[in-house]
């Protein structure tokens, strides 16, 4: 266990993620607090997916240590107390907390919509098939798709994919909510669909999420708090109208005018 306080779910303490000689995350400090919904912003390159990425520990770190829901990430204590790499059990383990929304849609070709709900809650946290279905169901209901239930993913539009994509990831009851770009690879009349179940997400259910998008007037909609990333920091943050209406970081004045005008 760790020094962060009950309230914090996400901890990066100074957290490096070099790629080769090129660094993305430069000694980030960042917190996310129990149910906080924080949307992330920023230039492509500043570092915004490769948190995501290392919350669902698809990118290790090179250097400082990440806390989630009060346990080391990328590291387990020894008998001695000190921290070493973890192991793929932990690594695992600590997983089964995060559902995590990509910008391709990434569901199982093979299997039905219901299917792809279904599986991993089975396999992986031993859900009885029956419980599985009913979860399933409700959730599909909970995104619009109940009469979509027995089709493929290729006989969906892109949106419906993104909300069943939501509703899978949803299904493992994860107690963090990652959503990396998840309306960028839509068609522009179907992302309103996507953002919708988003909202409502985020309104009625008490689930932390952290979310990268370039959707401006959504982040200022749903968020508690947007933090603004350069250069793999968080150069500004703060709530939703102070961010966009009075950025304090000159650089941050320049990308949010470069981006709402481009919308």
């Amino acid at each position: 266990m760790t020094d962060t306080d009950a309230d914090t779910i996400i901890k990066f303490d100074k957290v490096v993620k070099r790629f080769d000689s090129f660094t993305v995350i430069d000694e980030l400090d960042f917190e996310v607090k129990r149910g906080e919904k924080v949307t992330i912003i920023g230039p492509s390159g500043s570092g915004k997916s490769t948190v995501l990425r290392i919350l669902m520990t698809l990118e290790p770190i090179s250097g400082g240590v990440v806390y989630v829901d009060g346990d080391t990430l990328w590291h387990e204590k020894g008998s001695d107390g000190q921290l070493r790499p973890a192991s793929e059990r932990h690594l695992r383990k600590m997983r089964e907390k995060m559902g995590m929304v990509f910008q391709q849609f990434n569901l199982f070709p093979h299997m039905s919509v219901r299917r792809n709900l279904t599986e991993a809650p089975i396999q992986v946290l031993g859900m009885p098939k029956a419980e599985a279905r009913q979860r399933a169901d409700e959730l599909l209901e909970m995104v619009g798709l109940t009469q979509h239930a027995d089709k493929y993913p290729h006989q969906l539009s892109g949106g419906q994919q993104q909300r069943v994509g939501i509703a899978r990831a949803l299904a493992m009851r994860p107690k963090i909510m990652l959503f990396d770009e998840p309306t960028s690879a839509l068609d522009p009349e179907l992302v309103g669909e996507v953002l919708n179940v988003i909202r409502r997400l985020a309104e009625e259910h008490d689930l932390t999420m952290l979310l990268v998008t370039h959707e401006m007037n959504f982040a200022r909609q749903i968020s508690d708090r947007v933090c603004f990333f350069d250069r793999g920091k968080v150069l500004e943050q703060g709530k939703p109208e102070d961010l966009f209406t009075n950025p304090k970081e000159e650089r941050t004045r320049e990308f949010l005018k470069a981006v709402l005008e481009g919308n």
